[in-house]
């Protein structure tokens, strides 16, 4: 450590008498090189094995949505695909820290641009409002009961409907933080909500809900992403492989049939 301080004319340590801890340079130095260390010690491991099998510890964090409707499935899928990955998956809508928090792949709703991180969009999906086929559509000025997901969603929906463009003004009677809570309340028949198509589309095809249109430029894209300054790993191009064979074409209708109703 210290010929590697003298080589970087850098302090990486502060040295007490019982203990170490790191400068704001050593943590720095940590963060950007600990991935790469580990790849070396994987492929390594990997070469002395004979082979290129995947193997170790895989984290993921995935947003809940997805996670309670096809996560649990396409872990256990992956799983018995590659019984010598040790998968873990925490369920976070937040934008996690994947360096600091020791993520191999995030799966977000359409992320902002990021230039640490590279992948894919491997599913896409729509906003639509719907509402049980007892509850009337609202006209002139008057505004339709609604269910919201969370208090700060908004209260005016621009949608697309066969006969154009129209306004959808609506009294908040439920705020719920959950879509599958929301998804609920509206075949109870308590309002109109604004749904991924993907999670309603067994309700629009049997009746039990009716679509009163597409929300406005509302097109939704789930990505696979992972750092780009780490080389691709054999457990994270297998899993990324294993989400494209589950959805190939990453259409709603694809997510739907693998929820299942």
């Amino acid at each position: 450590m210290t010929e590697l301080e003298a080589a970087l004319q850098l302090r990486l340590f502060e040295r007490g008498a019982r203990n170490l801890k790191l400068t704001e340079e050593g943590r720095a130095l940590h963060e950007r090189t600990a991935a790469l260390l580990t790849e070396l010690d994987e492929t390594a491991a990997t070469i002395a094995a004979g082979g290129d099998k995947p193997r170790g510890r895989l984290r993921i964090s995935a947003p809940l949505l997805f996670s309670q409707t096809a996560m649990g499935r396409i872990a256990a899928g992956f799983a018995l695909n590659y019984p010598d990955v040790r998968l873990e998956v925490t369920t976070e809508d937040r934008a996690v820290d994947m360096i600091e928090e020791g993520y191999d792949l995030v799966i977000r709703v359409n992320p902002d641009p990021d230039e640490s991180l590279v992948g894919r969009a491997f599913l896409r999906d729509r906003l639509v409002v719907v509402a049980s086929p007892d509850l009337p559509r609202p006209v002139a000025d008057l505004a339709a009961p609604g269910v919201l997901r969370g208090a700060g969603d908004r209260q005016t929906w621009n949608v697309v409907t066969p006969e154009g463009p129209a306004t959808i003004r609506i009294e908040p009677i439920l705020a719920l933080s959950s879509l599958i809570m929301v998804r609920d309340a509206v075949r109870a028949g308590v309002g109109a909500a604004r749904m991924p198509i993907s999670l309603v589309c067994h309700d629009l095809d049997d009746g039990t809900l009716l679509q009163w249109g597409d929300i406005e430029g509302s097109e939704v894209a789930l990505w696979a992403l992972y750092p780009s300054r780490r080389l691709l790993s054999a457990r994270v191009s297998s899993f990324l492989d294993f989400l494209e064979q589950a959805f190939p074409n990453g259409t709603p209708d694809e997510l739907a049939a693998y929820i299942g109703r």
